[in-house]
């Protein structure tokens, strides 16, 4: 069984455990249409991508 040789210091836990906090999600205004969208990622309702056209775009139903 595996047993721990020394105590885990609260800081090297503390460390260890930093990335564990949530963070809220970052949006960028987008130039083409001014709306909110996740940076790095396709605009749904347009289609754009990087000043591209890569899907066609929804239509408004």
């Amino acid at each position: 069984m595996a047993v721990p040789k020394s105590k885990i210091t609260r800081m090297k836990r503390g460390h260890r455990r930093s990335t564990d906090a949530l963070k809220n999600p970052t949006y960028v205004e987008d130039k083409n249409s001014g709306e909110l969208r996740r940076p790095h990622h396709i605009d749904l309702k347009t289609g754009m991508y990087r000043g591209r056209q890569i899907l066609e775009p929804k239509d408004s139903v």
